[in-house]
């Protein structure tokens, strides 16, 4: 094969790559980008710490009159976790005065690195509104929390988008495996809303 022949090989390949990569068969076949599944989770015993230095120990966030939202982030992650982010703080811009019914909880499953000053920089980064906190702890702790939620990873660079929801009186959370848009959180959160908790 001729050099300009291979060229032109590479070529048409990489862009049928890249229109692979931008319509995949789930998307154009119009089906969910994500996994939607809901379990009954255990939070561990255990006390983190979020941007402000104020310890909060895991198990009383289930005693929230708020409907708790939270995933599983790094500050210094550059793929899933920036789109993530984005996608809290503009949930929390669209829902306006109706946001100060979640509680946006982010735990970072890279303590060593983020300290509150860093995750408190990285809230004002994404323009966090108040309702969103970002909690860190121990690696003892922080692999416990992730295992309660079948979302521990050893190695952070292999972590996957995950997105949990609960509401006051459910006993089992919303689980989303996928990357989801705030139009898919708002539906989310409004199905849950619509769903009357067991007496």
């Amino acid at each position: 094969m001729t050099l300009s022949k291979l060229l032109i090989f590479f070529y048409c390949f990489g862009i049928t790559l890249t229109a692979f990569s931008l319509n995949p068969p789930e998307l154009m076949a119009g089906k969910k980008r994500y996994d939607r599944s809901e379990i009954q989770y255990s939070l561990p015993d255990v006390t983190l710490i979020n941007q402000n230095r104020e310890n909060l120990k895991l198990q009383e966030i289930l005693k929230a009159d708020k409907v708790i939202m939270l995933n599983f982030i790094w500050a210094d992650c550059t793929t899933i976790c920036p789109v993530m982010s984005a996608g809290f703080s503009h949930l929390q811009k669209k829902l306006g005065p109706d946001a100060e019914n979640i509680w946006f909880i982010s735990i970072s499953i890279d303590p060593e690195y983020d300290t509150p000053e860093v995750m408190n920089d990285y809230l004002n980064k994404y323009r966090a509104l108040p309702g969103w906190d970002f909690f860190t702890g121990t690696r003892k702790d922080i692999d416990s929390v992730m295992r309660a939620f079948d979302a521990y990873v050893a190695n952070k660079m292999n972590h996957y988008p995950l997105t949990f929801l609960w509401a006051p009186g459910h006993e089992k959370w919303v689980r989303i495996n996928g990357m989801v848009g705030t139009s898919d959180l708002i539906s989310e959160y409004e199905l849950l809303l619509d769903k009357k908790p067991k007496p």
